[in-house]
């Protein structure tokens, strides 16, 4: 079994050039076998420190991928743990490489064929985000959008997106939170864009998020929305949310 970071900045993927066979002078990325008693994701802080010499600040399950290595003669089955990986400080390259790059995920021709498993995941996962980030705006202009975060709240749940002339101008998020006495998901950060607003893009984007809570099995969905957001109240209502007479309290930590 191996260990994979997927490394992502500005929709771009973090990839190493291998400085030995197998796949000498190819695109990878970083990642490696897990050592004896070891857990993939002890075997992910390791190779990314071994590899970059940085440390993982977060990191989140993207899968697991089937795949095979050469092994001098012999061709080995492998299972590659793929994880979203989120690392701090300047990555200094070991001999196990030769070069990093920052390259775009629908144009890099990457080693092994589990690596390619994963890239085409990556690709599924990828938002332009200029666009995001001005959506957001719309929603709360004090918002700061980390990319990370974006994508692990992807792989946590289903954002669904709407586009025009192959520009995004909808989106909503949802996830699943399991409690003892129901299965039930919670809807966040839905919104269309202003100049875009009263075509039905918030019906069909709410419709994707509660088929997606459909095929999951959720028996409840969860939202809440500001009053002053008149049409976005009215459009729950119209969709079967009922308003539950409770309090909403958060804590800051």
């Amino acid at each position: 079994m191996t260990s994979t970071a997927v490394i992502i900045k500005n929709g771009n993927v973090f990839a190493v050039k291998r400085a030995h066979e197998p796949e000498k002078g190819k695109w990878d990325f970083v990642g490696g076998f897990l050592n004896e008693g070891e857990t993939p994701r002890e075997a992910l802080r390791r190779e990314v420190k071994e590899e970059l010499n940085v440390e993982v600040d977060e990191f989140v399950e993207v899968g697991s991928f089937p795949g095979t290595y050469q092994y001098k003669h012999e061709i080995i089955p492998i299972t590659s743990m793929a994880y979203l990986v989120s690392i701090s400080g300047e990555p200094k390259l070991s001999d196990e490489n030769f070069d990093f790059s920052w390259l775009d995920p629908f144009e890099i021709d990457i080693a092994f064929d589990s690596n390619r498993l994963i890239l085409h995941r990556v690709r599924q996962m990828i938002f332009p985000m200029m666009e995001v980030r001005q959506l957001i705006g719309q929603l709360d202009p004090t918002a700061q959008i980390d990319e990370f975060r974006l994508y692990a709240a992807q792989l946590n749940g289903f954002i669904a997106t709407i586009s025009e002339d192959s520009r995004l101008i909808g989106m909503g998020w949802i996830f699943p939170r399991t409690t003892a006495l129901r299965k039930q998901a919670v809807i966040e950060d839905m919104i269309v864009d202003e100049a875009h607003r009263g075509k039905g893009y918030g019906r069909k984007i709410l419709a994707q998020l509660i088929e997606w809570a459909r095929d999951q099995g959720i028996d409840t969905i969860e939202l809440t929305s500001n009053p002053k957001r008149i049409a976005a109240n009215e459009l729950y209502k119209k969709a079967g949310f009922q308003l539950h007479p409770t309090n909403h309290y958060l804590f800051k930590l």
